[in-house]
């Protein structure tokens, strides 16, 4: 089968099937509603190059989901995704933005968000400002993390992770998107809201 493109002399060709559906409207009504995801690298001294995908929720700004392993595959991606899921009573119709890297527009990541009833929404080509919220959260957790610390191996560099996202950033860092909120007391907010 031929793939058509549409050709845009500012941002390459893209299929015409991985639309932009967020447009960087970054803001969202409830929780679940708008997701994003994107995987960083992170070097560790024993196995080198390590990567972590996450996931987060537009309205909170929370990290909802991650995942970290030592291969950069469309399992990464779609695990992360998973973790994500388990958050949230019902997925149908969540928009879930990624870049158009080989793990987000792989089978196994579309089936999976196929079958959850996700609508899959891409970042034009040579574009990280579309998906600038995760790109944001991934240079700050190097920045305030990461880069402060020489990891011996990926088990250590697991820990720091999980210590910096759900000990620091969802719980403890107020975010200016989110009226000075922590992504959890903005997310416990939502919550009532809808109960």
């Amino acid at each position: 089968m031929v793939k058509k493109y549409n050709h845009n002399a500012n941002h390459g060709a893209v299929p015409d099937d991985k639309v932009n559906i967020l447009g960087r409207d970054f803001e969202a009504e409830t929780i679940n509603q708008k997701w994003c995801t994107d995987i960083t690298y992170i070097h560790v001294l024993k196995e080198g190059w390590t990567y972590l995908a996450s996931v987060m929720g537009l309205c909170s700004r929370k990290i909802i989901g991650y995942a970290y392993g030592t291969s950069m595959t469309a399992e990464l991606a779609v695990e992360a995704v998973k973790n994500a899921c388990l958050n949230a009573r019902d997925t149908q119709g969540i928009i879930l933005h990624s870049d158009l890297g080989s793990q987000y527009t792989s089978q196994a990541f579309e089936s999976y968000l196929g079958s959850h009833g996700m609508i899959h929404s891409f970042s034009r080509k040579g574009n990280p400002y579309d998906n600038a919220c995760i790109e944001s959260f991934h240079s700050v957790l190097k920045k305030e993390g990461i880069h402060l610390h020489t990891y011996q191996d990926s088990r250590e560099a697991r820990r720091a992770i999980f210590e910096y996202i759900e000990g620091w950033y969802n719980r403890k860092r107020i975010h200016s998107a989110i009226g000075y909120m922590t992504p959890q007391q903005k997310e416990d907010e939502e919550l009532k809201k809808s109960a």
